[in-house]
């Protein structure tokens, strides 16, 4: 049965919209939503009732049905099996996809030449070849799943055909390697920025110890969403480790827990936090990488992310000769070839410190 309703929200000036949702439900779950925003109730409302009258006339849940991409991704956004089993980035590409003009095309009637101008338009918009390749590569994954889930016609095989055109076409592509790496003056200006900031705090029980988090990520190289969510409960205190639960893994979504060694001063960076809470870090990932870039761009610092960290500390790593072998039970790498060549960017000159060591060893 398919029914609206109508949402009046305020605007920064003062004016108001009105947002109609459309849903459609089947034994009491929802397995079709579509909404619109509209400058007057009226306009809302009367689109809200045409909108059902039309569902229910023609049956959603028809077999062997051809629907718009966009009821399409949104059938894929109802489905909770699927949609909470999907990444930040894939929400945030289908959802933009909604608002697109390949939205309104039919899944059965998707042509190269559809997928050829959102790319251009993606493009005229700013966005890269990699991020572009992450739209096709969605909605290649939603689309995949039409007949098998709700019966719906789709044309899958287009994206066969399509992909290679765009690659030659330079509209997509993968993303460039990244060897970006923090200076040590670099590192120093951060912290004394982030001290900065946590001095301003008014509120010094929610105060995030920005300092001490940007430390124990290079330290351990872990990604920031792995950092607050490590628990105290995890922390093997007589053996210095920590158990990391569910590392990103292409192959293995959940499940993927690994025993972390917390080397050098990243044990003591722990174990100063106060235990006020079941996590070590109870600070939403956000807002640490929030903090970082409003520090970092009031620095001046360029083309430097949160994530780079994580590099800077596998390259440290290295440097002072750990094996690569040694360096992925740090990192969680499974390939150990994507931990060389993605997270390794080492600093030529360290060279001279390692040889110097060497040599003054040989000399004892």
């Amino acid at each position: 049965m398919a029914s609206y309703s109508v949402e009046k929200r305020a605007k920064v000036n003062g004016d108001f919209t009105y947002h109609c949702t459309v849903r459609v439900k089947k034994s009491g779950k929802i397995i079709h939503r579509e909404k619109k925003t509209f400058s007057k109730k009226a306009l809302a409302v009367a689109w809200g009732k045409n909108r059902c009258t039309y569902l229910e006339e023609n049956d959603i849940l028809e077999l062997d049905k051809v629907v718009t991409i966009k009821e399409l991704l949104n059938l894929y956004f109802e489905n909770h099996e699927l949609w909470n089993a999907t990444g930040r980035t894939k929400r945030y590409v289908i959802n933009m996809l909604m608002d697109c003009d390949i939205a309104k095309v039919k899944t059965n009637a998707l042509k190269t030449s559809d997928l050829i101008e959102h790319c251009k338009n993606r493009r005229d918009a700013g966005a890269g070849p990699a991020t572009i390749y992450h739209d096709i590569a969605y909605l290649r994954s939603v689309m995949k799943k039409a007949n098998p889930v709700w019966n719906i016609k789709a044309n899958v095989a287009i994206f066969d055909d399509a992909v290679p055109v765009l690659i030659e076409m330079g509209l997509v592509g993968k993303s460039q390697k990244r060897t970006r790496r923090p200076t040590e003056n670099e590192i120093n200006k951060l912290k004394i920025g982030l001290k900065q900031r946590m001095e301003a705090s008014t509120n010094t029980k929610l105060t995030i110890p920005f300092i001490d988090i940007l430390d124990f990520s290079i330290l351990t190289c872990m990604r920031i969403g792995e950092v607050c969510k490590l628990r105290w409960d995890d922390l093997n205190e007589e053996h210095k480790t920590i158990l990391v639960r569910d590392r990103k893994d292409p192959r293995k979504k959940e499940g993927n827990h690994m025993i972390v060694p917390l080397l050098a001063g990243s044990f003591d960076i722990a174990m100063r936090q106060p235990k006020t809470n079941d996590l070590i870090f109870p600070y939403k990932p956000t807002s640490v990488t929030a903090g970082f870039q409003r520090v970092r761009n009031a620095l001046g610092i360029e083309d430097l992310r949160y994530h780079d960290l994580r590099r800077e500390g596998a390259s440290r790593l290295f440097e002072k000769g750990y094996s690569l072998e040694e360096v992925a039970q740090v990192t969680g790498h499974r390939n150990l070839n994507i931990l060389w060549t993605v997270y390794t960017q080492l600093f030529p000159h360290k060279l001279h410190d390692k040889f110097a060591n060497e040599l003054s060893g040989d000399r004892a």
